[in-house]
């Protein structure tokens, strides 16, 4: 999934977001991560979305902009508690490991855990590298 990859099916409890932002023109994930403060405080006035929920999206856009992740694996991370790239590589694997399996568990999914250690290395060290080239 990439930047200019457009925002389509986003969770329910964006849907008032989702409305908004379409209806703006903000159709990808690069043109919603590029909002600003002031522009997710125009479109909250001007709408029934919250400036609570325009800044995890602009989060979880910026994880799938800077670090391509998919749409759900960039929720995971943040509904788990890492809201951006710092927070990412300040981690090591088993940390990552452990809070997207307690927020598993207290979604009682039922499914197999997304992350193993291969792949939370791997996420772990694209925030590094991406880190050092800003």
């Amino acid at each position: 999934m990439g930047p200019e990859k457009p925002l389509q099916d986003l969770s329910k409890n964006f849907h008032e977001e989702e409305k908004l932002l379409l209806a703006h023109g903000i159709s990808t994930w690069f043109s919603l991560k590029s909002l600003t403060d002031r522009q997710i405080s125009a479109l909250v006035k001007n709408g029934r979305g919250t400036s609570r929920n325009f800044k995890r999206l602009r989060g979880i856009a910026t994880l799938v902009c800077d670090l391509n992740l998919s749409q759900a694996n960039a929720a995971l991370l943040m509904h788990a508690g890492i809201a951006s790239i710092t927070a990412l590589a300040s981690l090591t694997p088993q940390e990552l490991i452990q809070k997207t399996g307690r927020l598993e568990r207290q979604l009682r999914t039922g499914r197999e855990p997304v992350l193993d250690l291969t792949k939370a290395h791997s996420w772990i060290q694209k925030a590094k590298n991406r880190q050092i080239q800003n």
